[in-house]
Formats: C-alpha cells, sequence, structure tokens
C-alpha cells in the first residue's frame, strides 16, 4: 500500500487564463499550484498589470516561451496561508510579487541584494522552478512563493494602482538610484510616456530632480507638463528642439522597447552624462561610439531590481502618493488588452480586476 502524502504537501488546485501557442490568445485554464511550504507564502491574487513583455512573451517574439503561459508579474493580493517558518508575513497582509520569485541565494548578485543579476534566478512566470515545476503568473486565482521574493504592500498605497509599481515601478526607480541621477537639482530625461515613462517622470520629480520628457508625439506634451508634472518637454523629431537642448541633461532613462536611434539622445547628454537604457528593442541598436569617447558618456542598462531595492521603492512610492496611472479591466478582456497594448492604445496600464472577474470555468 501507497502511503498518502499529507494534505500540505499535495498540490492546490488553481485556475487563470493561459497562451498556448504563438497566436499569444488567452483563454481560461486550470492548473495546479505547488503546496505552501515552510517558507512559503500563499495568496489570493487581487490584482495584476499587463506589462508589455507579457505582450512579448506569449507571442514567443524572444524565443523562450512554453506553452501554456500565464503571465503576469505585477501582482498584488491578500495572504491565505504562510508556511511553518515563515518569519515576515501573516495570514491578512497585503502582499506583491514582481519579476522574479527564486534565486541561487549564494552568489555575489545574491549576496548583494541584486538577486535580479543571479544567473540562476527564476522569473514570476515561464520558467522552471526548483522543484522542476513550470512558474505561472498573476493571470490567475492565487500564488505561492518563497516568502524572501514576496513585497508589503503598505495599506496607504492602492493595490490596484500600486501594482504595476512590482515592473515598471521598480524598473526606472532603480536606475535613477544606482546611476546617481537621484540628486535634487540634477536634469534627468526620460524618454518614451508609456507605462514606464510615466512612473519614472513621477519617481524623478518626487526625487527633486528636473525632468524633461523626451517623446515622438506632440500631442503628449499637455499630459507630461500639466499631469505628470515634468519640467520640460522635447519632440525626438523636432530638429530644433533637440539641437537647442543638446549638452543639457545629466542623465537620461530611455524606456522604448522599439527600435530608435541612440545618437540623438547620446548629444543631449552633458560630459559624463549617462544614457540608461530598460526597453527591450527586439533588434540590436545602433550605437555611435565617438561622441561616447569626446564626451566621457555612458550607455548603460538596467533589468528591474532586487527584492530590498524593490520593498525600497514601495515604501517610497507610499511615502510620496505614487501610483501609476491605470485602467482596469475585467479578465475576460485580456485579449483585446493586449491587442491595445501593442498599438500603445492604454494610459498607462492596464491592471486586471483579478479578484472580482476571474470566473473558474464550470
Amino acid at each position: 500500500m501507497v502511503d498518502k502524502l499529507p494534505e500540505e504537501e499535495h498540490p492546490k488546485p488553481a485556475f487563470g487564463w493561459a497562451a498556448r501557442d504563438q497566436s499569444g490568445v488567452l483563454s481560461p485554464f486550470k492548473f495546479s499550484r505547488r503546496a505552501t511550504g515552510e517558507k512559503d507564502v500563499a495568496f489570493k491574487v487581487l490584482y495584476c498589470g499587463i506589462c508589455h513583455s507579457d505582450l512579448h512573451m506569449v507571442k514567443n517574439e524572444w524565443g523562450v516561451t512554453q506553452y501554456p503561459l500565464i503571465p503576469g508579474h505585477e501582482i498584488v493580493g491578500v495572504v491565505t496561508e504562510v508556511g511553518s517558518k515563515v518569519e515576515k508575513f501573516k495570514v491578512g497582509d497585503k502582499v506583491g510579487v514582481g519579476c522574479m520569485v527564486g534565486s541561487c541565494r549564494t552568489c555575489d548578485s545574491c549576496q548583494n541584494n541584486l538577486e535580479n543579476y543571479c544567473s540562476k534566478k527564476i522569473l514570476t512566470y515561464g520558467a522552471r522552478y526548483y522543484d522542476g515545476t513550470v512558474t505561472y503568473g498573476g493571470y490567475s486565482d492565487s500564488m505561492v512563493a518563497d516568502e524572501h521574493f514576496i513585497v508589503r504592500i503598505p495599506d496607504n498605497l492602492p493595490p490596484d494602482a500600486g501594482a504595476p509599481l512590482l515592473c515598471a515601478g521598480i524598473t526606472v526607480y532603480s536606475p535613477l538610484r544606482y546611476f546617481g541621477l537621484d540628486k535634487p537639482g540634477m536634469h534627468v530625461g526620460i524618454v518614451g510616456l508609456g507605462g514606464l515613462g510615466h512612473v519614472a517622470v513621477k519617481f524623478g520629480r518626487a526625487m527633486g530632480v528636473k525632468v524633461t520628457v523626451i517623446s515622438t508625439s506632440p500631442d503628449k506634451k499637455q499630459e507630461a507638463l500639466e499631469n505628470l508634472g515634468a519640467d520640460s518637454f522635447l519632440v525626438s523629431r523636432d530638429q530644433d528642439q533637440m539641437q537647442a537642448a543638446m549638452g543639457t541633461l545629466d542623465g537620461i532613462i530611455d524606456t522604448v522597447s522599439a527600435v530608435h536611434p541612440l545618437l540623438p539622445l547620446v548629444a543631449l547628454l552633458k560630459s559624463h552624462g549617462k544614457l540608461v537604457l530598460v526597453g527591450a528593442p527586439e533588434k540590436p541598436l545602433e550605437l555611435p561610439v565617438f561622441p561616447l569617447i569626446t564626451g566621457r558618456k555612458t550607455v548603460g542598462g538596467s533589468c528591474f531590481g532586487g527584492i530590498k531595492e524593490t520593498q525600497e521603492m514601495i515604501d517610497f512610492a507610499a511615502e510620496h502618493k505614487i501610483t501609476a496611472d491605470i485602467e482596469i479591466i475585467p479578465m475576460d478582456y485580456v485579449n483585446t488588452a493586449m491587442e491595445r497594448v501593442l498599438k500603445t492604445d492604454v494610459r498607462y496600464r492596464f491592471v486586471i480586476d483579478v479578484g472580482k472577474t476571474l470566473k473558474p470555468a464550470v
């Protein structure tokens, strides 16, 4: 006779919406979450943001997707169960999960609270967990994650408009801090006024820096200046504007995920300025070297943030009342929302009301 596993060790039935092939179309999907381990936190998903990378992944545009795929890494919910050795969270706490749910915990990056640069980091969805199971994201009714990768959501941060900060927020907050572009009085450019760009403007303003939005769209000027509080606005296709602004910026956070020229942006930097790329174009960008050499300018990149810094970012956002500008949608609108993301037809982040609108299939 085969002994049965204790009840708490059995996988738990779960429900979400998954893409099954490269069409990227999502539909209802039953699956299992792993049992809550001794260091795990289980929570009911309330809200999940739609990130542009979700669109890339459901269509396998980066060539790494494993189907079926449940996307979502801007997840906020309420704790329903904690493992026996969990120390930081209790049932009823508001929590979040961002872009990763695991790492080796021993390498230099992990030891320095930079789990996001661990070569063995485990992404929140579409990856393999330690036990060999596939990770599923937040377009689902529940999550289970090691408490180390759980972020506490302050009571004064709205869970719906706070959810996108777990990817979009930390993706721009981290380079502002790391590259020293957070000093009051500095002049920082933000390229692209989308899901990442609009929160970058808000973080920059809260840090006390002068913010210039750089966009191809002149019609975003009023939004940038009046609604988001940017100090100035540049139309990147206007040669006169770009010429007049040459050599005026201490740094630039480039959030654009489409192929675009870097030379005009490098020209905007002061000597010793820094251009930091956080968007991920599908094709390589052309990098002009001569202006980097003559101005001792730096081009770098940044990939979301470690757990300690993510918590710092969330607390900073709560203190300064920073949230994403969102459009809340029901779960069954997700395919239409994906099409609108592709057209940049959203201001500025879709957030799925998972808790109220995800209906299990009969």
